[in-house]
C-alpha cells in the first residue's frame, strides 16, 4: 500500500481558470508505483477553487471565467463582505460553488482522467498570491 501526502505552492497566476495537472503529477513521482489507487487534491484557500474540464481549448477556461463572472458579479449591491475588496466576495462565492477538492483514479501510475480532462485551479482573486495544495495519493 502506498500513502502520500505532499503540500505544494503554487506559482502565482492571473484571474481565471489554469490547467495545473502537469504541476501536480510533477511532484508524484510516487504515481509510477501505483496500478490502482486514487490522488485527491485539495486547496487550501476560500477564493480559489479546484475542478476538472476541458484541458485542450484554452476559450473553455476564459468561458468558464466569463460565465462566472456574469454570474456572481463585483460589487453587488446586497454584499456585506466588503473590507478586502469588490473581487473578494464574489471570488469566495465562486469558490464554493466549484469546490475545494477533486479526486481523480490512478491507474497504472497515471492519473485516469479522460482524453480531453485536466485539473484546474480557479484563481477568483485580482492578487491572489501563490496559493498551496495538498495531494494525498492513496494506492496499490
Amino acid at each position: 500500500m502506498i500513502c502520500v501526502q505532499k503540500r505544494l505552492r503554487l506559482p502565482a497566476v492571473r484571474r481565471g481558470f489554469h490547467l495545473i495537472t502537469d504541476l501536480v503529477t510533477a511532484e508524484l513521482p510516487e504515481l509510477e508505483q501505483v496500478k490502482a489507487g486514487t490522488l485527491h487534491v485539495f486547496i487550501q484557500h476560500t477564493s480559489a477553487s479546484l475542478s476538472i474540464n476541458e484541458n485542450a481549448d484554452p476559450t473553455v477556461r476564459h468561458d468558464f471565467e466569463q460565465f462566472f463572472n456574469r454570474t456572481v458579479p463585483e460589487n453587488a449591491p446586497y454584499f456585506r463582505h466588503t473590507l478586502e475588496g469588490p473581487d473578494d466576495m464574489p471570488a469566495h462565492l465562486k469558490a464554493a460553488l466549484l469546490g475545494s477538492s477533486v479526486t481523480v483514479p490512478v491507474a497504472n501510475g497515471e492519473l485516469a482522467l479522460g482524453t480531453w480532462q485536466g485539473i484546474y485551479l480557479g484563481e477568483h482573486r485580482n492578487d491572489g498570491g501563490r496559493r498551496w495544495i495538498v495531494l494525498t495519493l492513496l494506492g496499490a
